[in-house]
């Protein structure tokens, strides 16, 4: 069984988080390379499952984790407020067939739904592990990004049939041009400059620093989920989360409260 190419990110130490590392690692490393194989011939059947792994929405909740979330409102490779009560962190590769799935099938619908109404938050990080054509995209997507069409450069680069045609530069270009990026020149400069590769780098160590090493990985506040799980999950652990953010903002607020009554005084004394 062949196995994903790995940059020199991969060779990194873990970020440290301790035994979340471990956990973490285990939640999101298991996926195996059939799973997520850019050739995989079930990758793009519709009556194929999601993924040959399982996360459980209720399993563990890493702060941690939930503190690589950059809540920048200039990233142009998010979508939804900054301080959207839950953020959704993806790692994924453009080669990857499970990505694709994700990205065509579910996550439109979670735009639509929790995005749209300021609950979610999604942040895209470049996790490209199938070697250099992988490198390519990322770095294309880092490129449109920065004349904001990241996100028609995604939906281009996950249509179906997309990555069959594989992520040459040319291709990488073309892509480029089909999402409307308006200055084809300075996107290919950006392509191969050095601000892509150290954005795409950083994303890399991020991801295998926190244990994932296979696509698609995503942390939605700190609960790590593991492949291109059905629909359900998601939904369930984003309105788990924001429940969650409620309840934690309310008890600041009654906290707050209190402790200022504890410390008033009453002018009538």
């Amino acid at each position: 069984m062949p196995t994903p190419k790995k940059s020199t990110a991969g060779a990194k130490k873990p970020l440290a988080y301790g035994a979340v590392i471990v956990v973490a690692a285990g939640l999101l490393g298991f996926a195996s390379y059939k799973a997520t194989a850019p050739d995989s011939s079930s990758s793009n059947t519709s009556t194929a499952p999601a993924a040959e792994v399982s996360a459980d929405p209720q399993a563990g909740i890493y702060p941690e984790l939930a503190k690589l979330a950059r809540r920048d409102a200039g990233d142009k490779l998010a979508v939804g407020r900054a301080d959207a009560p839950v953020v959704l962190i993806e790692y994924a590769d453009f080669k990857c067939g499970y990505c694709g799935k994700f990205a065509r099938d579910t996550e439109p619908e979670l735009i639509k739904e929790y995005v749209e109404d300021g609950t979610l938050r999604i942040e895209w990080r470049n996790f490209p592990i199938f070697g250099e054509e992988s490198e390519n995209a990322a770095r294309g997507a880092w490129a449109a990004g920065q004349q904001d069409r990241f996100w028609e450069f995604h939906a281009a680069a996950y249509a179906e049939g997309a990555k069959e045609k594989g992520f040459a530069k040319d291709r990488v270009k073309a892509l480029a041009q089909e999402a409307g990026v308006k200055d084809l020149a300075r996107f290919m400069k950006d392509l191969d400059g050095e601000a892509a590769r150290a954005a795409v780098a950083k994303d890399q160590e991020q991801a295998y620093g926190i244990g994932a090493t296979s696509t698609p990985s995503f942390l939605i506040n700190g609960r790590p989920i593991a492949g291109a799980q059905p629909k359900e999950a998601f939904t369930q652990a984003i309105e788990t989360a924001a429940e969650q953010a409620k309840t934690t903002a309310g008890a600041g607020a009654t906290e707050g409260t209190a402790e200022g009554s504890e410390g008033s005084e009453d002018p009538a004394e």
